[in-house]
Parts: C-alpha cells; structure tokens; sequence
C-alpha cells in the first residue's frame, strides 16, 4: 500500500500516537526553562579548563560568587554602618549552600568603599559548582527582601540586591521565557490574520495554527528531556517558537492548500488527502531537509549555545514536517469539506492561479533585463553593506533593565567597582618537579603578578605573592598565612598558582580582551621559568574563546552548506545552472540581511524602532551564522516550490517563458502567503528585551522579507528567462523534470 494511502487509512492510529507523544511531552515543556543553561560555554577551550581548576584543585570558597550590592545605607565605615551591615551578613553566613562572606567587617579593604558616590557589597561564595549555584540564588533572593522588610523602618531607603553570573543567569531564565511568551502572543494572532486572509475559512486557518504550537511544544518536550543529559541553553526555546509558529505553520499551510485543491477538482476527502500528502508531502520533507542540513552543520561548534540551536530546530524542524505530513492528512480527510467551515468570503484559493500574478511573470519575462537590473541592485549596494559587519561583544547595556541583576549591577558601577563581575583568572602552571614554594617558582610567581600590576588595564591582582608582600614577608609567608587564605590561590604541591585580576574600570570590552590574548601568547615569558603556562579563564577570557570558538569556523561552515545544497539540488533537478543560480540568490539574501544588521544595529539608523538606542557597534559573533545556517534552508524552499511547478510546466510541453509564467500564477500566492507568516513571526521577536533576540528576529524577518519577494519573484524569473535552455543542461528539459523528486502544492 502507497504511504500515503496508509496514512490516511491508518490516521486514527497516526492520531493516536501523536496525542501520546503530546500528553507525555507538555508536561516537560511547560518546566523547559528550569533545565535549560543560561549562560554558554565553549567546550575544551582555555576558560573551561581553567573553570574546572577552580572547581578542583584551585577550589576555595569563593570560586564561584554572587554579589550582595547595598545602597541606602550608612557607610560601614561608622559605627552604624558597620552594625548594620553584622546584621545583614549574620544570616547569609547561616544560609544553607553559602560557604562564606566577604565585606568591611571581614577586612577593612577600601575595595569594599564605593571609589565614587555611595554603598557597599557583600561577596558571597555559593558552595556549588556553576550549573546547581543558580539554584541557590531565589531562597538568598528570599532572605533579603524579609531583611530588607525589617529594616524598612529605620533605613527607608535601604537596596539589597543580587548580582553576578548566578544571579544574571536567573534573571535571564526568567526574561527569555516572559520574551518567549509574549512573542507567541503577538504573532499569533496576525499569523492567524494572514491565514484567514489566505483561506477565507476559519477552519482552513486554524489547523495550521494548531500544528505550529503543536510543534513547539512537542520539541520543547524533547528538548527538556535532551537537556537532563546534554547541557543546552535557554536560547533554545527562543529558535524553537521562532522556527516551530514559522516552519510548522507554512509546512502546514501547504498541506492544506493541496488538500483544498483536490477537493475543489471533486476528489473525495480521503482521495484529496492521498493526493495531498503524496504531492506536498514529498516537498515538505525536501523543505525540511535543507533546513535541517544548516542545524546540523551547526553542531560542529563546541559551544554550548550553538549546540542548543541546533538540537531545538532539529527537533522542531522534524516535528514540523511529520506532523504536516502524517497527522494533518488523517485530520484533513475527517473534515472533507468541512475545511470551508467559518468561511468569511468565498476563497479563491481554489482556482488555478491568481490572474495578477501571471500578469507579473508575463511582465518579467517580456523585459528580463529591466527586471534584473531593477532586483539586483537595490540588494547588492544593502549587500556591500555587510563588509563592514564588525562581530564582538555589542557596546552599552544589552541586557534588560528591569533584571534586579542589572539594577545592581548599574549600583556598582555607580561606585566604580563594575569590575568585580569582570574578574580575570591567571593560572601559573609550573613544569613537573616546579613549585612556587621554592625560590624558583616563587620568583615566577612573583614576577607575573608585578607585571600585570603594571598594566593599566588592571586595577588590582590577588595572588600569594601579594598577600606575603602586604604581611611584609617572602616566601616564608607559606608558614604563617592560614590555609584558609592560601586555599584557592595555590594547591597543596604548589605546582599551580591562581592570579585575580580585577580590571580597571575605565578598561574596554576590547582591552580586555587583548589583555587576555597577550597573557595566553606572552604571558609564561614573564615568569623566567621554561616550560611553564599561563592559563587564562573568567568572563573576559570566555568571551574571546566564545568569538574564536565562531568567527573561525564560520568559513568552512559555510562552505560545507553551499556544497552540499549543490549536490542535493543537482541531484533534484538534473541541471548544473538551476543550482548553480540557486545557492548565488541565497548568498545574496543572506548578505542582504547581513547589510541590514549593520545599518541598523551596528551603525544605529532605525535602531529605535527595535528598542536600540544608540549603536551598538558590534554584532554578537554567533549571529552571521545562526542566520547563515537557517535562511540557507529557509530560502531554498521558496527555490524548490519555484522550480518545481516551471519543470513540472515544461513536463507538459510549455516553453520556458510559458513555464515561468504558469509556475508563477500558481506559486505566488503560496511563496508569499508563506513568508509573511515567517515574517511576522520573526519580527515579533525584534520587540523583546534580549539584544541578540532582535538581531536574530530582524536578520530572519529581512532575508525572508527580501527572498519571498525580490529574490524569488524578480530576480529568480529573470535569470531563468534569460538562461532559457541553458537552465537544464547538460539534462534536456524533459528529463530534468522527470528527476523531479516532488511538486509544491
């Protein structure tokens, strides 16, 4: 029995075993967001490695921190201010999960004093390792605010709030998935808009609908599950809504199309579904494929985030396709005719195709040059545009304000201490047989630290050497410091040594990069000691591992992508041209979308729009390729409906300007219809409260914008109309479209 068949005869089966999978999955993708990472890591780069030291065998109470920012309060540098603060510190050192404090009363440090206007900080160590000290963060977030009730009274304008990496990485879970729903809310209603439009019948737009949250939620489902094992981050369930209310719903879309177009020839329900499914189906899962192709390219970067992008928009990507094309058809042969109920206007959906849209293949393949000429050069002067594209980390605040994290984190630096949430690690790794507890290894110690104290990137630099020199003693400080101090800044064998470095504020995102370039090329050259490295980890350092970890595949990604998108599509078409035509229109929907980015986020023309208020100069390095990876995908659908019905056209004996008419009068509708709904999924995107969010929302919406549009239905035409044989050799046109693997509905 043909698979079609089967699944239309077996759709109570089919259905079945979809409502399964739904009842067993939403209930994990409701708590998706609990299991996902906030923040991302680069796998076996430099930070990682000297993290896991910090965990092991450089660990301390302090490894890893929050920050408790105090504002409103008498300065603990008076007798009120002191006992105040004994009194806000006295039940975090009692809290479970807190291994100690640090503050003024512990050490009467002037790191503790604001170096400009007013407050003090409390560090905390979260005796935890990165992933369970988020955890402990809402019961500490608890505790503050009963505090901070009490002591209303006396001190009415009293602050304590949390920041650091545990406290942002909360804040972030909570954000991303408020953005997350709110995009939903948005785009769902004008995608149903739109479908109505399209349709002209309630039902007919619905079920669409209803595959696309179907979708997301069947993949969030699995991710949770995925990421119990493999840590995935929360940009997940962002690429999920985004790629499931899109993908699921135009796959759906053109399911449905088929289907009514069946009907509307007099095939009964159950026929018109076999037909549907045989015909869309087969384009559909093509679609699919070629997205599927960029994500999987994706998994080749050792890092967390892209990995996360990934495993969800595969999952949602599969999840998409089979449900368009194994539980719609069942439900479409239940409803027959049925599918016109809630009509609004007679459709016009059914007809061959719209009289306008033939009208315009006629005019572009009359005056192909004109075409041409009036398409490629708006988009290669916004393409030129994307040689300027710098990626890095974005200036000013990219993060939302309304996180108690940024709040405090705005609180330090009105002190002039934002540099505590900068923090750079150094470890000395001394050659086997070395220790800093002899006088060769001291002297290295020694020396490393005294030339980072000279940088002027570096406000100050913790180390043992430090500590001997301000207790004014050498070497012989291992006997009278306390382990309790030496823990953390050196193992028992005195092999490693650990430097914090705490940056000046006043240094760059940039500096501070470079500075962790020229300690990892230069820095063992400081120490005199042969053979020994110097490691460097912390936020900045993870940063330039996370730009590298990108920006140095993005090349060999790319080509992977293209080749491979030329052989399958070789293989479809029979042709070396059509391909050929095919990847060089992707590239330029691509760079145009790259074009756009810089304009408006990096050079800041129009940036208000989107909730930028000044330009951001950079652009996060993970963008180009997220983007690079799905519109591929994304656009070579629109190609293959294209292409599809001209050979199918020139199947029947139509020349090849009556075949790009004819393939335009009965894909325009569908090609567009199709991108608007990706269009406006997208964009609601760009109206959240994450920077990368609204880049990746506004890249995906102006290439499909561009690609739907200008590229498919311009450009597209015209080259074709001007290659006119030439387009399917060195097959004739016969047997090029005999190699067809699908129709578009």
């Amino acid at each position: 029995m043909p698979i079609a068949r089967l699944i239309v005869r077996r759709r109570g089966w089919v259905a079945l075993a979809w409502g399964a999978a739904l009842v067993t999955l939403a209930p994990q993708a409701r708590h998706v967001t609990d299991v996902l990472e906030a923040g991302a890591r680069v796998e076996g780069s430099e930070s990682v490695a000297v993290e896991r030291m910090l965990s092991g065998p450089l660990a301390s109470a302090y490894a890893h921190f929050a920050i408790l920012v105090i504002t409103g309060a008498p300065p603990p540098t008076t007798a009120e201010g002191a006992a105040l603060l004994r009194r806000i510190v006295k039940p975090l050192n009692s809290t479970a999960g807190v291994s100690g404090t640090l503050s003024w009363i512990n050490r009467p440090d002037t790191l503790f004093l604001p170096a400009q206007g007013s407050g003090t900080f409390v560090v905390v160590g979260l005796a935890a390792d990165p992933a369970s000290a988020d955890r402990l963060i809402p019961p500490l977030r608890a505790l503050t605010e009963g505090l901070s009730a009490k002591l209303h009274a006396d001190y009415p304008g009293l602050t304590l709030r949390w920041t650091g990496q545990s406290p942002l990485n909360v804040d972030l879970r909570r954000i991303s998935g408020s953005d997350v729903r709110h995009a939903e809310l948005r785009a769902l209603p004008l995608t149903l808009g739109l479908l109505l439009l399209g349709f002209g019948a309630l039902t007919a737009a619905l079920l669409p609908v209803i595959c696309g949250t179907v979708a997301i939620t069947i993949a969030l489902g699995a991710a949770a599950f995925f990421a119990r094992v493999l840590p995935l981050s929360m940009l997940l369930q962002s690429v999920v809504t985004m790629l499931g209310l899109g993908l699921g719903v135009d796959y759906a879309l053109l399911m449905v199309s088929r289907f009514r177009e069946a009907l509307a020839k007099g095939d009964d329900p159950d026929t018109a579904a076999e037909t549907a499914t045989r015909h869309a189906g087969r384009t559909i899962l093509l679609s699919a494929a070629t997205v599927a192709l960029g994500l999987v390219v994706m998994l080749t970067v050792p890092r967390s985030d892209m990995r996360a992008i990934a495993v969800g928009g595969l999952l949602v990507v599969v999840a998409s396709s089979l449900l368009a094309t194994t539980l719609l058809p069942g439900l479409l042969a239940w409803c027959g005719p049925r599918i016109d109920w809630g009509r609004i206007r007679r459709p016009d959906i059914r007809k061959p195709g719209p009289d306008r849209w033939r009208r315009w293949g006629n005019l572009v393949t009359r005056h192909p040059w004109t075409a041409l000429a009036m398409g490629t050069l708006p988009l290669l002067l916004l393409a030129s545009q994307a040689t300027r594209l710098r990626t890095g980390q974005p200036r000013g605040e990219w993060l939302p304000a309304s996180m108690e994290s940024i709040r405090a984190l705005d609180d330090l630096t009105a002190m002039g201490r934002r540099g505590l949430i900068r923090i750079v690690h150094v470890v000395l790794e001394l050659p086997p047989g070395g220790s800093i507890r002899r006088s060769s290894g001291w002297r290295a110690l020694s020396q490393l630290a005294q030339a980072l104290e000279a940088d002027p990137r570096v406000a100050r630099v913790r180390s043992v050497a430090g500590l001997a020199r301000e207790a004014g003693m050498g070497r012989s400080a291992f006997g009278f410091l306390p382990d309790s101090l030496l823990r953390g800044l050196v193992t028992p064998d005195g092999r490693l040594a650990r430097l914090e470095i705490l940056p000046s504020e006043s240094a760059t995102s940039e500096e501070l990069d470079a500075l962790v370039r020229e300690l990892r090329s230069t820095g063992a050259t400081h120490t005199g000691v042969p053979g020994a490295r110097v490691l460097v980890g912390g936020g900045p350092a993870f940063n330039v591992d996370y730009h590298d970890a990108v920006a140095g595949r993005f090349r060999s990604m790319a080509s992977v992508v293209v080749v491979t998108t030329l052989l399958a599509l070789f293989a479809g078409f029979r042709s070396i041209l059509v391909p050929v035509k095919a990847v060089l229109l992707n590239l330029l929907s691509v760079a145009s979308a790259f074009g756009a980015l810089t304009v408006v986020f990096q050079n800041g023309h129009g940036g208000r729009l989107f909730g930028v208020v000044e330009p951001v100069g950079a652009v996060y390095a993970s963008i180009p390729v997220i983007v690079f990876c799905i519109v591929f995908g994304l656009s070579m659908d629109y190609e293959v409906f294209l292409m599809s019905r001209v050979m199918e056209a020139r199947r029947r004996g139509r020349n090849d300007r009556e075949a790009i008419v004819e393939a335009l009068g009965t894909t325009g509708r569908v090609i567009t219809s199709a991108a608007a709904i990706m269009l406006v999924v997208f964009a609601a995107f760009t109206l959240g409260d994450f920077l990368l969010i609204k880049m990746l929302g506004f890249a995906l919406a102006v290439a499909v914008l561009l690609d739907a549009t200008v590229v498919r239905m311009v450009i597209g035409p015209a080259l074709l109309q001007l290659a006119g044989r030439w387009n399917w050799w060195p097959s004739s046109p016969g047997r090029a479209a005999a190699g067809d693997h699908g129709e578009t509905p």
